[in-house]
């Protein structure tokens, strides 16, 4: 033991602190992403997911949040589509924040039209090409999706930062 060594508890304090969430990709049978309409903010779409709890793998946190968020119990096999990292931005976000996102693969019209939306989070389910979204998005938005879309089209996994 030297005298640098600190008990984990106290080592942990001098490490990057970050949040993190999981979620789930899905597109429809034309590879038009579907995407969920934030209630706390109607210009923000996402995929269904959310933060992960303590104790969680991300990949439980993305199938937990997908049914809670859209009714779907998803039964696939974890494969990650994209990482996403947003660094510490002041006092407005103290911490890093880290995504998962997976591939959910795709949603036939049926499951889609079948989506149970948990009101508290999100008012609408829409299905669009990279066109149609690019008009309703914001830019950052925008470019995670087009490059997960484009990740999962090559088969290769999107690192995102921003």
């Amino acid at each position: 033991m030297t005298d640098t060594w600190l008990p984990p508890a106290e080592y942990i304090k001098t490490l990057a602190q970050a949040t993190s969430y999981a979620c789930l990709y899905f597109t429809d049978p034309d590879g038009r992403p579907v995407q969920l309409r934030a209630t706390y903010a109607p210009e923000e779409w996402q995929w269904p997911g959310g933060a992960m709890d303590p104790g969680e793998t991300p990949w439980e946190c993305a199938v937990r949040e997908c049914a809670e968020e859209t009714g779907i119990l998803f039964g696939g096999e974890p494969k990650l589509v994209g990482t996403h990292f947003t660094g510490h931005r002041g006092e407005a976000w103290p911490a890093n924040h880290i995504g998962f996102v997976f591939d959910g693969g795709t949603l036939t019209p049926e499951q889609i039209a079948g989506i149970v939306l948990d009101p508290r989070e999100h008012d609408e389910v829409r299905v669009h090409t990279l066109a149609e979204w690019e008009a309703l998005m914001t830019p950052g938005s925008f470019a995670r999706l087009r490059a997960i879309d484009s990740a999962r089209r090559a088969g290769r996994v999107a690192y995102i930062e921003g």
